[in-house]
């Protein structure tokens, strides 16, 4: 097998679609012998030296190319045998290494297939960069889709970022390039050279890589995420069997860098924070929490949403390890982890995805549908395999490697629609003239499909802000599958109710009740998140009205109301003390309010007995989907701004009575109707004195009488607080 000039070129300039062909050991043509050939253009010597079987021959190889090409022949072996490289560098050292061109390749053709298909779920064990041993070597295999490109190189800290050294091999049609590395282990750092269509050179970040420098660096790092030693399996095994649609849940939202600090500049690590968080979660009584996007991200100020590393938790607080420790001491301590997930976009990053092969490989060519108007980024080409398989297996990664118990996908309607945020002439329809974006449905009802049938008990979470129909309804009547959906009509109601003078409430009381419309057309999750408390909209205390009284006493029954309503629960984190500034993400929540009066700490304190009760109480949370878990006793009395209603079980039993009074009057004989007889006694009371309220109310609990009223037979007068929500149960 001799080379010809033109292949010999193409090893000079690196442009060989498949080096695997010409370097490393090869048998001669005409069966007299082997040949061997290495690019190393750092060596002033080479030599080959069986690895295994001894009698087959050591030989010498001779530079053919100043480049640093050798190459050298034996006849005294005429199959392929495995072999070691002994270097001489020019510097003198010596070195002894296997050829990487000397293997077969990672990838077979069934997993080829699949991810040309699509549909290849565990597509995270093949692409990337992992820890493999072949023949007893220990090394790397890389394998990255670039179908566009003329060549790809490794580099890294192993070859002095020389993309001459390690050029990959092209696998058939896949446009995957593949190759194996000895001797490269965990911590080295990595990125792709790759030379597009039109000649220039790119470094890029591994699509799939599993941890990143810390930025503003930008390298890969060789990681395994599979060693970590899980606790949790109890963890796991409830969450199979649970049904999360009615059982408890009220999610604590929490960025990770601004939760609690060191100090100004500095945040706790994944494993520093752990302790805390898991005993600050406990204490105030959530059963989740949910982590702002942890992917890697190069731009701290997109909090998180601008992914550039959509396989590796960020860097910033630590090593995948850190963050699975993380996540494994919550769930050891009773706590369910949700985490952020962003498919609907990704940045315009020059060494991420962004034109990853020098063409718009991950993204759609057209603006029109490929680049997202309000945030600058680019949209997922969801009707390419590929991508799709990407994303979907993404998804898998996180609850497999990590073990989160729920994903909360980011913008969902933007996915959904190819003219969100457009004006007419901005974007293009689909196939039917349509504005639906048919690529991206099917993708969610995909995604939603493999997530559920392969983790059971693992939630989906849609932040889906229109009126898509049957967003948590399965994909086999026509739904999008996923478990729950946000609120955010809800939301937007409610928080506009609360920033009314109480003198204008009763011409806004709908805005409480028409909820109650449409709750049943999905599964809902009641949030009041970051977004309402950031660029401008205020801290959650400052957004009610009135004195510094009136202002805990309404945030505190605005947030009965939220705990009190039908659907889970979702705070962000500061809310349940009273923040007083915005969510600063270069900040912390301010802890040092609570030793500053009695509001904050009474706040605080009144989140924990909230909590306490709805998880004691499974009329709080079993009935939340079920049309016998909530009636109104009396909705319409806007004159007062009193509104009622009886929370039940999803089987219409164990009724509790919930009374809101959302103006300043206090009202010492109102009389409301009752579905049973008996002593009703008070469960909470938000204007009790442990809370900082004025210490007004039932004094334990109220008798009923045999006077009807609200077409019941029964009635009680309640002494009704000021601006509070109190709530009964009769025993």
């Amino acid at each position: 097998m001799i080379l010809s000039q033109a292949e010999l070129e193409s090893l000079v300039h690196v442009q060989h679609r498949s080096p695997h062909q010409l370097l490393g050991m090869h048998p001669l043509g005409d069966g007299t012998g082997v040949v061997v050939r290495a690019f190393m253009p750092e060596a002033a010597e080479v030599s080959i030296r069986p690895c295994h079987e001894k009698e087959k021959p050591s030989f010498a190889l001779k530079k053919i190319h100043d480049s640093g090409i050798f190459e050298g022949s034996t006849e005294k072996a005429v199959k392929v045998y495995a072999y070691d490289l002994l270097v001489k560098t020019h510097g003198g050292h010596k070195l002894e290494t296997r050829d990487p061109y000397s293997f077969l390749p990672s990838l077979g053709e069934t997993d080829l297939y699949l991810f040309g298909q699509g549909n290849e779920r565990w597509i995270y064990n093949k692409l990337g960069a992992h820890l493999w041993v072949i023949d007893g070597l220990n090394g790397t295999t890389f394998a990255v889709w670039a179908p566009n490109a003329q060549r790809v190189s490794v580099v890294g800290s192993f070859n002095n970022w020389d993309g001459r050294r390690h050029p990959m091999r092209l696998l058939g049609s896949s446009g995957i390039w593949e190759i194996f590395i000895p001797g490269i282990g965990e911590g080295a750092l990595y990125k792709f050279e790759i030379k597009d269509g039109a000649g220039n050179l790119i470094l890029k970040t591994d699509p799939y890589g599993f941890f990143f420098e810390a930025a503003p660096k930008t390298a890969s790092i060789v990681w395994n995420t599979e060693k970590f030693q899980w606790t949790d399996q109890a963890w796991i095994e409830k969450r199979k069997s649970q049904n999360a649609l009615t059982a408890a849940m009220s999610i604590y939202e929490v960025h990770l860098g601004s939760w609690l600090k060191k100090s100004v500049a500095e945040s706790f690590s994944y494993r520093e924070i752990a302790e805390p968080l898991v005993k600050y979660v406990q204490q105030l009584g959530f059963t989740h929490v949910e982590f702002m996007p942890v992917s890697e991200h190069a731009y701290y100020p997109s909090w998180g949403y601008q992914v550039t590393g959509f396989y590796s938790p960020t860097g910033r607080f630590g090593t995948p390890d850190d963050f699975q420790f993380l996540i494994n001491a919550l769930h050891e301590a009773g706590i369910g982890v949700l985490i952020d997930w962003v498919p609907a976009h990704f940045p315009r990053d020059e060494f991420a995805l962004a034109r990853f092969d020098g063409t718009s490989l991950y993204e759609h060519e057209d603006p029109r549908k490929g680049a997202h108007q309000d945030w600058g980024t680019l949209i997922f080409n969801y009707g390419r395999h590929e991508v799709r398989n990407f994303l979907a297996g993404n998804a898998l990664f996180w609850i497999d490697r990590y073990h989160v118990d729920g994903l909360r996908v980011d913008a969902v309607a933007s996915m959904l629609y190819l003219d969100y945020s457009r004006k007419a002439g901005e974007w293009i329809p689909n196939q039917f003239g349509g504005r639906e974006n048919i690529e991206a449905v099917d993708f969610l009802k995909h995604f939603n499909h493999l997530v559920h049938t392969e983790y059971p008990g693992v939630l989906t979470i849609a932040e889906e802000s229109t009126a898509w129909p049957l967003v948590t309804r399965p994909p086999y009547v026509g739904g999008l599958g996923f478990s729950m959906k946000w609120n955010m009509g809800w939301m937007h109601d409610t928080l506009n109710y609360f920033a009314r003078d109480p003198v204008h409430r009763k011409f806004h009381q709908t805005d409480l009740t028409f909820a109650m419309i449409y709750h049943h057309n999905e599964n809902f999750i009641l949030p009041i998140s970051h977004d309402e408390i950031v660029h401008g909209k205020g801290s959650l205390v400052n957004k009610m009205p009135g004195d510094e009284w009136q202002k805990f006493a309404n945030l505190r029954t605005l947030l009965g109301y939220q705990w009190l309503f039908p659907g889970k629960k979702l705070l962000m984190m500061g809310c349940e003390l009273g923040q007083r500034s915005e969510w600063n993400v270069n900040g912390s929540v301010e802890w040092w309010l609570l030793d500053q009066g009695p509001f904050h700490r009474g706040l605080q304190r009144y989140m924990e007995d909230l909590n306490r009760m709805y998880k004691a109480e499974p009329a709080l949370h079993d009935g939340d989907y079920s049309t016998a878990g909530f009636y109104w006793i009396d909705c319409k009395d806007a004159e007062n701004s009193v509104i009622s209603f009886v929370r039940q079980t999803g089987l219409g039993t164990e009724p509790v009575l919930v009374v809101l009074n959302l103006t300043p009057v206090f009202r010492p004989s109102y009389r409301l109707g009752l579905p049973k007889e008996g002593f009703w006694k008070e469960l909470i009371n938000s204007d009790s004195h442990f809370y900082a309220g004025s210490n007004q109310g039932a004094l334990g609990g109220v008798n009923s009488e045999a006077v009807p009223s609200h077409g019941h037979p029964y009635s009680g007068e309640f002494i009704l607080p000021p601006l509070s929500v109190v709530v009964f149960k009769p025993i």
